[in-house]
């Protein structure tokens, strides 16, 4: 309030002394005021720079969009989008393979592929982890052999104890050519798959779960790339 009465009188002193209207002489004085009584404008704020990423599906899901696109047509961005239209992620491992499978007429690997890809990238399970809370691996390898030789080197007993020494797995189902699964001994399962890969040649897939942890695992993965090197070794002899 002192400051605006003293205001005025230096505006009627100016008027007295130049003979200026009081409109006048206010806007002159207006334009001396000190630096302290000027309105200084509020700072604009700068834009936001946050740049949001996409998601590293690929990352998440452990393969490759160009693996995944080559086999399925579709990038992890794309299957994510279509399994999150229908709520997949609330559903059941089983429910969203067969959804997979039927929906979009993939083979059965690549429909597990597909599904246990988008179960991580959604956070229903780490790295090979299952829905159920075990971890698990998987190991394949592709043999210059019929399937039908590289079949009998699993069930045949005399044969799996020349390149899986020291491990006496129980077979509880077998299907010619196509499929073994194993009770290991220390109380994890093993399931082989065989498939036909050309001319002379074949191919075993491993899945090996029940384990209690990823570390666990980690050494059964680590085994079977040895056992499975042996096994190369000896389907050549």
């Amino acid at each position: 309030m002192t400051t605006h009465k003293d205001f005025k009188r230096r505006v009627r002193a100016r008027m007295q002394k130049t003979g200026e209207s009081y409109t006048a002489a206010r806007a002159l004085l207006l334009t001396r005021r000190p630096p302290h009584l000027t309105p200084v404008p509020e700072a604009t704020a700068p834009a936001s720079t946050t740049v949001v990423r996409a998601p590293d599906y690929a990352g998440l899901a452990g393969m490759s969009d160009a693996a995944l696109r080559a086999r399925t047509g579709c990038t992890w961005e794309r299957w994510v989008w279509a399994l999150d239209r229908v709520e997949a992620h609330a559903w059941p491992h089983r429910t969203i393979a067969r959804h997979v499978q039927e929906t979009y007429r993939l083979p059965s690997w690549w429909s597990q592929t597909v599904t246990v890809g988008y179960e991580r990238i959604k956070g229903l399970r780490a790295k090979g982890q299952r829905r159920d809370g075990g971890f698990e691996i998987t190991k394949s390898r592709t043999f210059a052999v019929p399937v039908a030789r590289l079949y009998r080197a699993f069930r045949d007993v005399r044969v799996r104890g020349r390149w899986l020494a020291g491990i006496v797995p129980v077979v509880r189902t077998a299907t010619v050519n196509r499929r073994i699964r194993m009770a290991w001994p220390d109380g994890t399962s093993v399931e082989a798959m065989f498939f036909r890969r050309g001319k002379g040649r074949s191919q075993v897939q491993i899945e090996h779960g029940r384990f209690a942890d990823a570390a666990a695992a980690q050494a059964a993965k680590t085994l079977w790339e040895q056992r499975l090197g042996v096994l190369e070794e000896t389907l050549s002899c």
